[in-house]
């Protein structure tokens, strides 16, 4: 090999190291937050006060294996998807 020529795995050094930047700064940040939302909805329970992804306020009446039922107003209860359930405001027991 002579001496003015570089290993051509030197070569992919650069994109490894900005592999590895991307990947510590976006997608293991973007794990957890998807493990911390989902053990927030295996959490949920009765009169939990929540707020949707669309922006519902509302105290949940019901919990069934993939819906919640949320009270948003005297006599006005809807059915959600759990997925759709941005954070919890307060957790009562």
């Amino acid at each position: 090999m002579p001496a003015n020529q570089i290993n051509p795995l030197l070569n992919l050094f650069p994109l490894v190291i900005i592999f590895a930047i991307f990947y510590f700064m976006i997608i293991k940040p973007q794990r957890i937050r998807e493990k911390q939302h989902q053990k927030m909805l295996s959490e949920l329970s009765k009169n939990d006060e929540v707020v949707t992804t669309g922006g519902i306020h509302g105290v949940i009446t019901n919990v069934k294996e993939k819906t919640v039922t949320l009270k948003i107003d005297d006599n006005v209860k809807i059915e959600l998807e759990k997925s759709c359930i941005a954070y919890v405001k307060k957790k009562n027991a």
